[in-house]
Parts: structure tokens; C-alpha cells; sequence
């Protein structure tokens, strides 16, 4: 199949080209974020490839009906950047990847916690300076903490795993509940309890309408203060003006991000030479207790590999026109996201 592959990354094609040769796919790659101003490039191409950060609202995926698309190809597990409603009235189908390396993210999260509470970035910082000094760099024992994990998919339960390793007391919120955590020592709980006990919380959950700044003003009072938050999952599970009142009181102790809300136009761009537009991104980063990474959690060989070779079978399925494994539509029965 032809497909047209926007926000092509550097990482990303080693692996395109070495697996690709199996597949036969026609792949034409272009650095640009797909948006309403670029989109008219795909223009007789049955297909694109879609990243996280590419937009694919009605807009966008009308200018790529009206060239022809009809499949996009998503090299992502979420998929609240499309408009599937948009998609399915346009016949444009679409299919993700639903799992590559859980450990990619899961041990990425256990960075951030393990670089926020030990501060190893001042650290490193003051050491390079010739400062040795110890002051102001106390952190605590996770062995013996507990740790609130919301959402047990698979990056989730793999999260959840390790600090079962590291002696957490580990509380899992989630829809269902799995013996296999239990069975670890994993206990499953309410979302206030586990906000009311924890004192490190990670995320672990899509995006969607229910989830949407699901730590919000209110979750945020009723967790402990000091609370050490962790997101992986999708910027938007967290109300980032909450979360800078709350840090600025200290009711949280220290955060780290992977995803930032408005992140679309920002991640996976140099703008080293720009000044920064978005002024709540730019509070963030003006606290010492606050680690942002640029949606780099899943960037692993493992994880790449595994993106790839997903993503090469779903041209293969949606070309072939019958059932794809991995297509993402709207239920009819419930009208749900599946």
C-alpha cells in the first residue's frame, strides 16, 4: 500500500526501512505534524501513518477523504486525537497499536519517581558545578511507601510489578480487577482511597471523556500532602492549573510528566531557538520538584521494533479490505470507543 508517513522521526526509520522489506509497503515519510494546513499533501495516497501528536479532527480527516485517504495507520496505542465519529461517517477507517513494550513506560514512570524523589537532576547539576554539598537533597525510602496505581492494562500492571519489587505496599484502581496483582500483594480500591493513602500516584489510564482531568482541584485535596504524581499515560488525565496551585502550596511534594495537555504543538519539536509560547507550560518548568520529559516513555528498541512491525501489519490488513485486528471504531451497540 502507498501511505504517507507525517511526523516521520529519525529513531523511527531504521526501523521502517529494515522491516518494511517483508511488507512491500510504498512509504513516503515527511517530518510535519499532520495538520489542517499540511493535509492536502496526502493527496492520492490511500493511506497515512499517524503519530501521537498528529491532529485528526473532522477537518483534517475531510481534507484526507477528498484526496483519497481512506486508512489511516496510527503508531500509538491512544487514539483521542481522531475523531472516530468524524472518520466512520467519512469511511475512513483506521487501525493503532494496542500494545508494544508495556516495559518501555512502565520502567520510564519508575525513572521519574526514582529521579524526583532522590533529586538526582539537582544533584548532577551541583556536582558539575564543583558543589558538593548534600543540603536540600534528602529523599525517602520508596521500600515500605504506597504506591496508587490507577489503571491495570498492561503498562499499568507491569508498573505495579516492579514496585511490588522495590517493597511498596501497592493499591491498584481500575474497571476489573486481576488475580494476578492479588496475588503479588497488590490490593484493588476506590479511587478516594487510593488518592487518600498514597504517597506516590501513577497514571495508567486512556484519555477519555471520563478520564479527562480525572486528578483535578478536587481529587488533589483529598490525596496526602507530599504526594509524589507520576503521569505516563495522556496529558489531559491531569488539570495542570490544579496541579500548579498544588504545587505551589505543596500539597504536591513533586511531579513527574511525560504528556502535557497542550503537548501537540511543543513535543517532538526543536524549539531550542524559539521563545516558548505556552506560559503554563512555562510555570511548570520553573519548579525544582517538577521533571517533564518530552512523550519519550515509550522510546525503547523493543518498543519501536514492536510499533513498526504493528503498524506494517495494519497496511497489510486495512489494503486487504476484511477485518483488522487492531481497528479502533465507534461500538454501535453502545456507542462506546473500542
Amino acid at each position: 500500500m502507498k501511505a504517507l508517513v507525517f511526523s516521520a522521526h529519525k529513531f523511527e526509520r531504521p526501523f521502517f526501512d529494515k522491516l518494511n522489506g517483508a511488507a512491500g509497503h510504498e512509504l513516503h515519510f515527511v517530518e510535519e505534524r499532520l495538520t489542517a494546513r499540511n493535509a492536502a499533501s496526502a493527496h492520492g495516497f490511500p493511506a497515512i501513518c499517524a503519530f501521537a501528536q498528529d491532529c485528526l479532527d473532522r477537518p483534517v480527516l475531510s481534507i484526507l477523504r477528498n484526496g483519497g485517504t481512506r486508512f489511516v495507520a496510527l503508531r500509538s496505542a491512544g487514539f483521542n486525537h481522531v475523531d472516530l465519529a468524524a472518520a466512520s461517517e467519512l469511511g475512513i477507517r483506521a487501525a493503532r497499536v494496542p500494545a508494544y513494550s508495556p516495559y518501555a513506560v512502565a520502567e520510564h514512570a519508575v525513572a521519574l519517581i526514582l529521579a524526583l524523589d532522590r533529586k538526582l537532576y539537582r544533584a548532577v547539576t551541583r556536582v558539575r558545578e564543583l558543589n558538593f554539598s548534600l543540603d536540600g537533597l534528602v529523599g525517602f525510602d520508596l521500600h515500605g511507601r504506597t504506591v496508587g496505581v490507577i489503571g491495570a492494562g498492561r503498562i499499568g500492571s507491569a508498573f505495579a510489578r516492579i514496585m511490588t519489587g522495590f517493597g511498596c505496599k501497592v493499591l491498584v484502581h481500575d474497571l476489573t480487577e486481576g488475580n494476578a496483582l492479588k496475588t503479588l500483594g497488590a490490593r484493588y480500591t476506590s479511587l478516594d482511597e487510593l488518592f487518600r493513602l498514597s504517597d506516590v500516584i501513577s497514571l495508567h489510564v486512556p484519555l477519555t471523556a471520563s478520564s479527562r482531568h480525572l486528578v483535578d482541584a478536587a481529587a488533589i485535596e483529598k490525596m496526602k500532602t507530599g504526594v509524589l504524581l507520576v503521569n505516563t499515560g495522556r496529558g489531559a488525565l491531569i488539570d495542570t492549573k490544579a496541579l500548579i496551585d498544588a504545587l505551589k502550596s505543596g500539597k504536591v511534594g513533586a511531579a513527574g510528566l511525560d504528556v502535557y495537555e497542550e503537548e501537540e504543538n511543543i513535543f517532538s519539536r526543536d524549539l531550542s531557538s524559539s521563545v516558548l509560547q505556552d506560559d503554563v507550560l512555562a510555570r511548570l518548568m520553573t519548579f525544582p520538584n517538577v521533571m517533564i520529559t518530552a512523550h519519550q516513555a515509550f522510546l525503547t528498541e523493543e518498543a519501536l521494533r514492536g510499533i513498526v512491525e504493528t503498524t506494517l501489519l495494519n497496511l497489510t490488513e486495512l489494503e486487504a479490505g476484511g477485518s483488522v485486528q487492531n481497528e479502533v471504531k465507534l461500538s454501535k451497540e453502545m456507542g462506546k470507543l473500542t
